[in-house]
């Protein structure tokens, strides 16, 4: 096995098909849609070539793409503050001798198996404003004055997507983070309680910066999905009430097949590429430099 290892006519036999699928299906289309954002173009008539024309207009005039910008980074940041330490302080729960443990694992981390667009499906009757259980339970409680039309109200559109979201996808990173708190060596924990170490002092000392390399990962992973949302928030309130929930990708998506600027379109799946790595640069920078202290 080492000899057909060390062959590199072998590796490459290996290496190949996963790399011509990767460049069909990634690199291709990422090459095609840098060459359309240079164009204006409606797929049906003949291209114009307008340079950098349409990133100019995206950055200095589009005022509905500046709301997709802002929107988007508030979905980033809500996602991390508030997925990051429930999802940890869940595994840390989870991790400990608790009744139930399978039970409460395969509770939270049901609706990640659960599509978007069920998910969004199943929330937009939740935030039903005439049968949504969620201003029947206020008007049962008596608080009838702070019932919504929580999905068609520019102040809280966007708050319900993030809960959904957070809803969704906190039992993934939990799983994620109780893996790894789970793999820390017993021998570690029960030197720190011979010690007198607090529940507290555990976190933070010790479980926190050994699944420092998983809170990385997490993040990265997280921070570049949140980027990219679209098909639930696409279901739930398809970027509205006038464009209030819009993000980046929904965007997109409207410029390009329901506006038919397809250059327009490419332009801002451009932007929305360099963030993504842009991102993914600046938290493994930031996960790199800063240095643990025990």
């Amino acid at each position: 096995m080492d000899l057909m290892l060390r062959r590199k006519r072998t590796i490459l036999a290996f290496v190949l098909p996963a790399l011509l699928i990767y460049i069909c299906i990634v690199l291709v289309p990422i090459f095609n849609t840098a060459y359309h954002s240079a164009f204006k173009w409606n797929i049906l008539g003949a291209k114009k070539f307008v340079g950098i024309d349409n990133f100019v207009n995206l950055f200095t005039k589009d005022k509905i793409f500046q709301t997709s910008m802002i929107n988007t980074f508030v979905l980033m940041f809500a996602s991390l503050v508030i997925q990051t330490p429930l999802a940890i302080l869940l595994a840390i729960a989870l991790s400990g001798t608790i009744r139930g443990k399978r039970y409460f694992k395969t509770v939270f981390f049901l609706p990640n198996i659960l599509s978007s667009v069920a998910v969004g499906l199943l929330w937009t009757f939740i935030y039903n404003p005439e049968f949504g259980i969620i201003n029947k339970v206020l008007e049962f409680l008596g608080l009838g004055g702070l019932t919504r039309l929580w999905l068609a109200d520019k102040k809280t559109v966007l708050p319900s997507i993030i809960v959904t979201i957070c809803w969704q996808f906190v039992g993934y990173h939990m799983i994620l983070y109780l893996a790894a708190v789970e793999n820390i060596p017993k021998e570690i924990k029960e030197a720190a309680l011979i010690d007198g170490v607090n529940n507290w002092t555990m976190i933070r000392y010790i479980t926190l910066p050994l699944i420092r390399h998983v809170i990385r990962i997490d993040t990265v992973l997280m921070a570049t999905g949140s980027l990219r949302f679209f098909d639930l928030i696409y279901v739930m309130s398809n970027g509205g009430p006038n464009h209030a929930s819009e993000v980046i990708a929904s965007y997109m998506y409207y410029k390009s097949f329901r506006d038919m600027q397809y250059g327009y379109g490419s332009a801002v799946a451009m932007v929305l590429l360099v963030l993504c790595l842009l991102i993914t640069f600046i938290l493994n920078r930031v996960f790199h430099s800063d240095k643990v202290e025990y």
